[in-house]
């Protein structure tokens, strides 16, 4: 007997295609899980076949948050790796780093396995959220690491709902660079698409599927979420002016529901409240993510969270939008409010405090509007694919998309 490599003259099954996405899930956050949910949930209808990776700082939590949404994903934190070990956060230093290490795997052989993944790959897609900014400066090697993974393999490169601002100072020109070389980018608030010119400009990537309110017997009239991680308020200053606004719309604890959209984080305010909010529904991360936030129409919320605001309008609550940070959290805020949410605007640095909001959320048009300009999207990353066609399109499918971005400044 001869052991040749052969298979009884059978053929090598076929290929399966490999999509691989690349987002800040597992922290928790609400907003950031939900963004992975919402294109792990359109890649199982039209993909189920497909290989799904996700590449992202936290893959095991990340890995048991979204459990199920697309029978074939798994998860890795390779170019996260490679952004950290960098060997500053200047912009361009993290780009040339990362870059040169997907080109050559020797200089971080630790990662060699999950690079090699990165040559084989036929969709490499930055999906959205605020996490590329001068926030977390390093984040820009995940631009550069998808548009060199794409040089090896041929893949086609996207980047969805990208909010940018605020940009490192000095980077633009090192974005625009990197961006001309990917298929397809869209952003989701007007500040973004000025820093790229000719880009797509729609909205929030959870469009393409919002959440639906869940069943309650009795939603709360007021909904509250207040961060205290981002921005340059202590917990105490915003404690005030919750305390204020709660004493001004004369609202009593058993009208209340309090929603933390990241553990801990989301309770610093509430907690400093806890003896003037007696009798209040709390609604911890693990509660929202698997029932979904305790929203409703006609509800008033007072939400620093931006995920929350888009949630919440879309199922035809009403709310006060507190940015906690005016260069990034005020744009986000704004970005939804201009598409017709009906909140009003809330400076925690101007503070005061404002008459109770009275609208009622997105109108059913804008929120079909919206998701059919993110069908629009995903149909550009991913093809319409049937179910049983999971493979790469050929090449001229490449020519269109890059045609679809122009189009669509």
């Amino acid at each position: 007997m001869t052991f040749d490599g052969s298979a009884g003259g059978r053929s090598d099954p076929p290929t399966r295609a490999c999509h691989y996405l690349i987002g800040p899930s597992g922290f928790p956050n609400y907003g950031d899980e939900l963004i992975a949910a919402t294109w792990l949930r359109h890649l199982a209808r039209i993909a189920p076949e497909a290989d799904v990776w996700l590449d992202t700082h936290s893959p095991g939590p990340a890995r048991v948050l979204l459990d199920g949404l697309h029978p074939r994903l798994r998860c890795t934190d390779t170019l996260w790796r490679l952004c950290g070990e960098a060997p500053s956060d200047d912009p361009w230093e993290v780009a040339r780093w990362v870059q040169s290490a997907v080109d050559d795997p020797g200089l971080a052989p630790r990662w060699d396995a999950g690079i090699d993944l990165l040559g084989r790959t036929d969709v490499v897609h930055l999906i959205g959220g605020g996490y590329l900014n001068a926030l977390w400066p390093r984040h820009i090697g995940l631009i550069a690491g998808a548009a060199a993974a794409a040089r090896r393999s041929g893949a086609r490169t996207a980047m969805t709902g990208q909010g940018l601002t605020p940009f490192p100072s000095g980077a633009t020109d090192l974005l625009r660079s990197l961006t001309d070389r990917f298929d397809v980018v869209d952003v989701r608030d007007d500040p973004s698409a000025e820093l790229l010119p000719g880009v797509a400009r729609t909205c929030d990537d959870v469009f393409l599927e919002p959440p639906e309110p869940r069943a309650a017997a009795q939603a709360r009239e007021f909904v509250l979420c207040v961060q205290s991680d981002i921005g340059a308020f202590e917990p105490s200053v915003l404690a005030a002016q919750v305390l204020g606004l709660v004493r001004a719309w004369e609202i009593h604890p058993e009208q209340l529901a309090v929603v933390e959209g990241i553990p801990r984080v989301d309770r610093a305010v509430p907690a400093l409240l806890e003896h003037e909010l007696a009798g209040a529904e709390f609604h911890p991360f693990r509660d929202i993510w698997r029932h979904g936030p305790p929203m409703a129409p006609g509800q008033t919320w007072i939400s620093s969270r931006y995920h929350l605001h888009l949630v919440a309008a879309a199922a035809g609550a009403t709310g006060l939008a507190m940015s906690v940070t005016r260069g990034y959290y005020t744009t986000k805020h704004r970005s939804l409010i201009d598409l017709g949410s009906g909140w009003t605007s809330f400076d925690a640095e101007t503070g005061g405090t404002p008459d109770r909001p009275t609208g009622t959320g997105f109108p059913p048009h804008v929120v079909r509007r919206c998701r059919e300009l993110k069908l629009s999207v995903a149909k550009a990353v991913y093809g319409e694919q049937a179910p049983e066609e999971a493979s790469a399109p050929p090449p001229a499918r490449r020519l269109a998309l890059r045609s679809w971005r122009t189009r669509s400044s």
